[in-house]
């Protein structure tokens, strides 16, 4: 985005023209303040982390052959009925105050 030196040097007048150049020195150090604080706060949660330990090594599964089949557990609510079927419903025609279907 920022690849040659005029594409830095507006974005410096555009920063100059936002804040002022009597606040930039406030700004740049309470920038650097946080990047110290940030990095500090990083450091002490890698420091926090116990060293990974290694896996202890998995013996192969051996397999086993398969015995009787399994029937599915019990259901524990009772079986539903169907629903009755529902028939349909007949046209209206525009005399009965409907309005006519599209052909």
């Amino acid at each position: 985005m920022f690849r040659s030196p005029v594409h830095w040097f507006v974005l410096l007048v555009i920063v100059l023209l936002i804040f002022g150049a009597n606040r930039l020195p406030d700004l740049a150090r309470s920038l650097g303040q946080s990047l110290k604080i940030f990095k500090s706060e990083l450091k002490d949660l890698q420091d926090d982390d116990p060293a990974p330990t290694a896996p202890a090594p998995v013996a192969p599964a051996t397999p086993v052959a398969p015995s009787a089949p399994v029937a599915p557990p019990a259901s524990p609510l009772p079986p539903v009925a169907p629903l009755p079927p529902v028939a349909p419903e007949p046209p209206v025609t525009p005399a009965e105050g409907g309005t006519q279907p599209p052909a």
